[in-house]
This record gives C-alpha cells, sequence and structure tokens, in this order.
C-alpha cells in the first residue's frame, strides 16, 4: 500500500474540503444553486433519520437541465457519439436530443402517462434510450430501466412491482453478432399482466416481430408528435426513477431516487471528478441498465452540457481491439470502465492497445469493484502512458452517485494503486468495528456513512420498512452499504470487498476481493474467482478458478503450487485453496460482474438455476467441464 503515484489536474481547493468539513449542509446549499431551479427552497436538509429530503420546497426538472439551459450555447454541439456493434454510427446534437425528447415526452402524454406513472424501458443502447429516460423525466413520470439482458421472468417480476403502465422497448438489439430479440421478451413477460396499456417498439434490427392491439411502433409515434412541450415543474423530492438491484435471495429491490439532491451529486461529482471541460470527449463503457449509465451517461454528462460516446455492444466484440479502437476513432479524452474489463483486456497482453493512437486520453477512471493494484499499473502505464490520473470511484446503486474518489478537477494528490482514496467533500465516511466504534488507521472494518447526502435513495419503492432494516439496522442512524474497508495512516480507503462475500475456514473469515486480489497480483494470472465449499472439518474450503494471460505456456501442477505458495506468503496457509481451476474464461454478465454463485453451484454440485444475465454460457460449460474432469480424476487415482 505504500506505493504512490503523483498526479493530478487539480487545484488543491482545501478551502472547499474546509468548508463541507464544517458544514455539510450549508455546502450542498451552495453546489445545488449551481443548478436551474424553476424555485428556491426553503430547507436545505430534512433530516428524520433515515428518510432525507434534500431543498424542500424547491422545484426543478431534470430534463430542462440536461438540455433546455444548454440551447444558446451548445445546440449544434455532439451531444452523443454513438456507435453500434455492427458498425453502424450517429452523430447527435444537444439540438437534436431537444427536440427528440420533447416530441416523446408528448408521445408519452399521449399514451395516457401522466406525473408519478410508472414507464418501464427496455432497450439496447442505443440514443432512443436516452431519449426515453429524459422524456419520462420532462413530465415527471417514473422511469424503471430494465437491462437488456434480462429474462421475461425477471421483466415479469420487477414491471409487476412498478405497476408500468407503459412499456418501450425494440425489435430487438445486437450483442456478440447476434440479435437479442427483445420485443419477444417483453411479450412472453407481460402475457398475464392486464395493467400494461402500451408497448412502444423501436425498430433497431428488423427482425420479424408480431405486433399486438397494444403495440406502437416509435417511428410512428413520433412523427405525429409536436416538438413543444415544457418541462414540469417538480418539487425536489420528486420520484425520478426506481432501479431494482438484486441481492442473493428475495426479490429484487426498487431502489427510489429523488430529482433535486440527486441532481446535485451528480452536477458536483462529474465536475470534481473528471475535471470536465467543454472539449473532452468523455466514453462511460456502463450500460444504462445499471446505476452508473444512469448517473453518468444518462444524467452527469448532460448536466454539462458534454459530448460523450455510447456503444450498443460488447466490449470484446468482433475481437479484443473494440475498445481502443472507439477511443482512437473518437478522440476521447475520458475513460471510465470497470476493473473486470481491464482484466480481461490486460489478458490479451499490451500490444494490441499499443497499436492503437490513445494520446488523446488525459483521465482514466474505474467503477463496479475495487481495482487490483496489478491491473491500477497496467491501465496507468499501457493505457494512460503514465499522463493519465486513474480514479478509482466507490459507490452503489443505493448512493445515486461517487461517494469516495480521487477529484482530478478538485485536488492533487498522491493516488495510490488500489485505493479509492478520499471521501468526496460533504461525506462523512469511517470504518467501524462491530460495536459502531471507529477503528484505528490500518484496521479491517465496516464501512458507514454517517451522514445524509444529496445523492442517497429516497426509500425502496413501496417498502419503507425493508429499506430501514436492509441499510440502516445494524448501526443507529448510519448507513450501512454491507462493505469492508480499512483507513489507512494518510486517511486514504481501501475497499476490501462485501462483507457478506466472506469464506469462513475453520473459524476464520476471509474475504473473496482480497484472496482474488493476491491471486491476480501472480505476474502470469490475468482473473480469479474464488468461493467456498462445504468440508467436515473446516466447515468451508476454498477453490478456485483462475484465468491466465494470453500466450502463457505452464504446468497446471507446478503453477498451482506457485500460486498456493504465494497465498500463503501474502494473506496465510488458512487461505490456501484445497484446489485451483485454470479456465480460459469465467462466467459474467454482460455488465462484467463475476457470476460467483454459478461458480459455488458447480463446486457443490447443485442446479446452477437463472442464467439470463450471463454473458457468454460457453464459460459455464467450460468451468463445468474442467471441474468434472478433475472430479474424474480423482476418483480414479483412489481406484
Amino acid at each position: 500500500m505504500s506505493e504512490t503515484y503523483l498526479i493530478g489536474l487539480g487545484n488543491n481547493d482545501d478551502d472547499l474540503r474546509k468548508k463541507a468539513d464544517c458544514d455539510f449542509v450549508s455546502f450542498w446549499d451552495n453546489q445545488a444553486k449551481q443548478l436551474s431551479w424553476f424555485s428556491p427552497w426553503e430547507k436545505t436538509l430534512d433530516w428524520k433519520p433515515p428518510f432525507a429530503k434534500w431543498f424542500v420546497g424547491g422545484t426543478i426538472n431534470a430534463s430542462y437541465n440536461a438540455l433546455d439551459i444548454h440551447q444558446e450555447k451548445k445546440d449544434e454541439k455532439s451531444a452523443i457519439l454513438w456507435e453500434g456493434e455492427n458498425g453502424e454510427s450517429r452523430n447527435v446534437t444537444y439540438g437534436e436530443m431537444f427536440s427528440q425528447v420533447k416530441k416523446f415526452a408528448n408521445v408519452l402524454k399521449s399514451l395516457g402517462v401522466q406525473k408519478g406513472d410508472r414507464v418501464t424501458i427496455y432497450l439496447p443502447m442505443v440514443p432512443e434510450l436516452i431519449v426515453s429516460i429524459l422524456g419520462c423525466a420532462r413530465i415527471g413520470a417514473i422511469h424503471t430501466v430494465i437491462f437488456s439482458g434480462f429474462s421475461a421472468t425477471s421483466i415479469k417480476d420487477r414491471v409487476f412491482d412498478s405497476k408500468s403502465k407503459v412499456i418501450i422497448t425494440a425489435d430487438g438489439g445486437y450483442r456478440r453478432g447476434k440479435v437479442v430479440k427483445l420485443k419477444d421478451v417483453i411479450d412472453d413477460a407481460i402475457k398475464n399482466i392486464d395493467f400494461v396499456e402500451h408497448v412502444v417498439v423501436l425498430e433497431r434490427t428488423k427482425n420479424k416481430i408480431s405486433m399486438a392491439s397494444k403495440d406502437k411502433f416509435w417511428n410512428e409515434l413520433m412523427n405525429n408528435a409536436s416538438d413543444s412541450c415544457n418541462a414540469e415543474e417538480l418539487s425536489s423530492d420528486h420520484p425520478l426513477y426506481i432501479l431494482y438491484t438484486s441481492g442473493t435471495t428475495g426479490k429484487p429491490k426498487g431502489v427510489l431516487h429523488g430529482t433535486g439532491g440527486y441532481l446535485t451529486h451528480l452536477y458536483s461529482t462529474f465536475k470534481w471528478a473528471f475535471d470536465i471541460k467543454d472539449s473532452d470527449v468523455f466514453f462511460c463503457t456502463a450500460d444504462i441498465g445499471w446505476v452508473t449509465g444512469h448517473s453518468y451517461v444518462a444524467y452527469a454528462p448532460f448536466l454539462h452540457g458534454a459530448t460523450q460516446v455510447m456503444y450498443e455492444g460488447a466490449p470484446d466484440f468482433p475481437d479484443a481491439s473494440r475498445m481502443w479502437s472507439i477511443l482512437q476513432k473518437y478522440k476521447v479524452t475520458i475513460f471510465y470502465t470497470t476493473p473486470t474489463a481491464l482484466r480481461m483486456f490486460m489478458k490479451f497482453g499490451d500490444a494490441i492497445p499499443n497499436s492503437f493512437d490513445l494520446s488523446n486520453l488525459r483521465l482514466l477512471g474505474t467503477v463496479g469493484e475495487p481495482i487490483n493494484p496489478e491491473v491500477w499499473k497496467w491501465y496507468f502505464k499501457t493505457i494512460g502512458k503514465e499522463k493519465c490520473p486513474i480514479i478509482d470511484t466507490w459507490w452503489q446503486t443505493e448512493t445515486g452517485g461517487m461517494l469516495i474518489s480521487p477529484l482530478p478537477g478538485l485536488d492533487t494528490i498522491p493516488l495510490k494503486p488500489g485505493s479509492g482514496t478520499r471521501p468526496i467533500p460533504g461525506v462523512n465516511v469511517s470504518v467501524v468495528d462491530e460495536n459502531g466504534d471507529d477503528l484505528p488507521a490500518n484496521t479491517k472494518g465496516y464501512l458507514v456513512i454517517k451522514d445524509p447526502w444529496p445523492g442517497m435513495l429516497l426509500t425502496l419503492w413501496n417498502d419503507d420498512e425493508k429499506y430501514k432494516t436492509v441499510y440502516w439496522s445494524k448501526y443507529e442512524n448510519r448507513y450501512y452499504p454491507g462493505d469492508y474497508a480499512l483507513k489507512d495512516d494518510d486517511g486514504y480507503f481501501w475497499l476490501l470487498g462485501r462483507a457478506d462475500d466472506v469464506l469462513k475456514v475453520a473459524g476464520h473469515r476471509i474475504g473473496t476481493a482480497e484472496l482474488e486480489s493476491c491471486i491476480v497480483s501472480h505476474s502470469v494470472v490475468a482473473e480469479s474467482a474464488v468461493c467456498g465449499i462445504p468440508d467436515e472439518v473446516k466447515g468451508e474450503v476454498i477453490i478456485a478458478f483462475v484465468v491466465l494471460k494470453q500466450g502463457v505456456n505452464y504446468d497446471s501442477k507446478e503453477l498451482a503450487k506457485e500460486i498456493s505458495n504465494k497465498i500463503r506468503t501474502d494473506i496465510g496457509s488458512i487461505a490456501t485453496p484445497k484446489q485451483i481451476y485454470f479456465v480460459s474464461k469465467l462466467p459474467k454478465t454482460r455488465s462484467g460482474k463475476i457470476m460467483r454463485r454459478l461458480l459455488k453451484a458447480i463446486g457443490n454440485n447443485e442446479k446452477i438455476g437463472d442464467v439470463s444475465t450471463l454473458e457468454d454460457g460457453a464459460a459455464v460449460t467450460e468451468v463445468q467441464q474442467v471441474f468434472d474432469e478433475f472430479q474424474k480424476s480423482i476418483k480414479s487415482n483412489l481406484n
């Protein structure tokens, strides 16, 4: 943890941080004034733990702040540089977005959608997805975007819970060269739901679909719609969207975000973290079906009138050069992606990215999970050419926006590979023990947020009690995100993985993130995932699945021995895996997260269950084959 990189773009605005530390409520009051409000607020924060209302009495509109305010200066500026997986491209200006959003807002009105109604959006990564979102926001409808990889059952659960009266979808979308038949999935999902009144269908792939009486084509509706639609003046705490996030068990939780506080948080963090300039080309690889896509694709860039790249397909299709090709083509200056994607790119070596001109890059970021130090260094040296700061951001669906991150637009501070550095101004973060007492430096504990912040969720949709229980019951009046962390001597935070992603071996608690990071630090390892399987003696033993960098020649027994020895040295013998399996790929969701429950199911000889969000079924097949072959070899040796 001692290795540091002194690189930044900021102005070391200590005065701003001092003001935030002195009075966080007044601090956020001043930040909110940078947005355009229809009427001012009477009270900055109404805090009745665990419910917070920000900018009470103020009226605002997200669509107005995203589009209307930019029209005089940025009408012809590119808002979205869109790249389809199949090679199509579009340049959508702020003027065109403005017209399209107003038209679509009128389409929604014509379908009977009113303020407070819910609208489900199930679209591929196309500009019309953002048009749909901002169209809903314009009239005060609550949008609920469902990731376009979810199954009919998952959609049905979400539509039923939100009681959406309108669904927006497409005939299909492209993924890895194939057409994903989205309309067919929707038809299956809502066949027994009678409260869905209309389904709007965008023609993207022109695949054959069936159209029922409630189905209407996007283009036909838009062609008949007026492009005159004033933005609704909404209260600051008016719900903006529901985003469902699934846990390990039970039905998905509907995270409900408001408007004024959420926009304030996004506007501030986007400016501080990305040091955004009018000349920048921003590229966040997140799908809008996840919160990163909501906050830092659909909203924050528009609040600043920024130009961004939007990509439809898989990051490694048709080959591992696709991302670097996009960065070169659009002269991207800011690149924000996941550690999972970086580990995949790293596996293919340096030659591919080195063959592209990435010289326009000035800032790199990561999101979604803690980044391994080795991957951080690769990103810094190979992609950033040792000149780009890396912002390693920590936040959640529930927090709305980033809470811990380096802020090149605000500070020039040393960066430590693997650390999220410090909390953003105005957010009070700490590491505590089981009793809620602050822990000394370099001591692993539980991350908590001690005060409310503007981007925080309002509640869980139709479930205030679950909201209290899930996030606020462990520590009174303090938000508990469920993550392990420690704070070092310099006040830098190190995220150590989910507290519920813990293995119990012979009474010892071992975090999966810590163990996986150790394995990935081996020079030939690209990715790893660990899980536990029952053991009569130890309670649980560890098995590891390991992906090696491309072109590595190895003896599996010798390499497994090397990795095990490294774990013993770096963590301790208690963390030594019972078995290490070498595979070419790990099962992941389309958002890039490793599906550890599938690995655990295979390791425990259990049913795999729902794989509707799986990116590539071949990964599960290979893992199963490798596991089965090893079990057979054990039985053969015993006989």
